[in-house]
This record gives structure tokens, C-alpha cells and sequence, in this order.
């Protein structure tokens, strides 16, 4: 008896394998409910943090779906395909991560100058504000909530009703644009 459960298991997982590289919505969904709760136990552990782990186990599935056509049930289990593309998409977080702390370093520097050149940190704080300024909504409005109210980018999703992907996006962008208006203005300066 327990020997026939396991065989029809298998063809389940089988089954739906191929269902999933055939893109069968109902496949995606059964997908979703048998190893969601693995990718968010993997992106929590590598994460440390439940709306990240959240955010990365949707753009696995979303990403598993876009390239389905590349999935071959034959070569490997869905599960372990899954894994890789987790691991994947962990690695990009942490990239990203990377990048923005990068660029709020730069953006700091250039906000807390040196204190024996008084005169260039008047002239910086200015140079910042009107940078800001010219920040379109709701860029500089994050950008605030980020760095003068110390919110978390999770805080400021939910306070702006704005999906967490879209809020990281803007503070990375607009750091970018920050840091890129504050190198031509030292040029300038210079």
C-alpha cells in the first residue's frame, strides 16, 4: 500500500512537470502551492528578511513561469529548478543591496563633507536639495522616507501603497541620478 503511494506521488510531481513546461495555468498554480513554501524558507535563510524573502519567492515563480520554455522535465526535477533559480534571484538581491548601499555611501559623503571645508558643505547641502528637487514624484518622497525619516523600504511600500520592487527601483534610480547630478556639479566646481 505504501509502495503505491509513493509511485503515484511521483507521477503527481511527474505530472505536473510536465504540465508546468507545457504552461498549463493550472500547473503554475499546483507549482506555486507544492514548493512556494521551499523558495521562501531558502530566500528567508539567505535574506534574513521576511519581505525580501516575500519579494524574491514572487519573482522566482514570476521568472519560472516567464521562462518555462527553457524548463526541461526530463534533465531535472521542478523542485531543483526552482532552487536554481532561486539562488539566482537571492544572488541579484544581494547585488542590488549592493549597489544602493554603494550609492547612499556616495550620497552621504557628499551630505556630511568634511567639517574643516565649511564653505563646500553649505555649497553641497544646497547642490543636494536642489537635486532633490528637481526628483519627480514619488521619487523624492521616498527618497525622504529612506534617508531623513529612516523608514524601511517595506514602511514605505505600505505607507505609499506601492509595491516593494517598484519602491527599490525609485530609490536606486534616483540615487544614481543623485550621485550623477553631484559628479557634474564637482566638475563644475572644479
Amino acid at each position: 500500500m505504501i509502495a503505491a503511494l509513493e509511485v503515484r506521488a511521483v507521477e503527481q510531481v511527474d505530472e505536473l512537470a510536465q504540465g508546468f513546461a507545457a504552461g498549463e495555468p493550472e500547473s503554475m498554480r499546483h507549482a506555486y502551492d507544492r514548493y512556494s513554501p521551499m523558495v521562501y524558507s531558502l530566500a528567508l535563510r539567505s535574506l534574513g528578511n521576511r519581505d525580501d524573502a516575500e519579494d524574491v519567492t514572487q519573482q522566482v515563480f514570476v521568472s519560472a513561469w516567464r521562462s518555462r520554455h527553457t524548463y526541461d522535465p526530463d534533465r531535472a526535477a521542478l523542485g531543483s529548478w526552482l532552487v536554481g533559480i532561486t539562488r539566482r534571484k537571492v544572488a541579484d538581491h544581494w547585488e542590488t543591496f549592493s549597489r544602493v548601499r554603494r550609492s547612499t555611501e556616495a550620497a552621504i559623503a557628499h551630505l556630511d563633507p568634511d567639517p574643516r571645508v565649511a564653505d563646500t558643505g553649505v555649497v553641497n547641502r544646497v547642490l543636494i536639495a536642489d537635486a532633490q528637487e528637481g526628483l519627480g514624484s514619488p521619487q523624492k518622497e521616498i527618497l525622504r522616507m529612506a534617508f531623513f525619516s529612516d523608514m524601511t523600504h517595506a514602511t514605505i511600500a505600505e505607507h505609499l501603497n506601492l509595491p516593494l520592487g517598484t519602491v527599490k527601483s525609485h530609490i536606486t534610480r534616483s540615487l544614481k541620478r543623485l550621485r550623477e547630478t553631484m559628479v557634474v556639479t564637482d566638475a563644475a566646481l572644479d
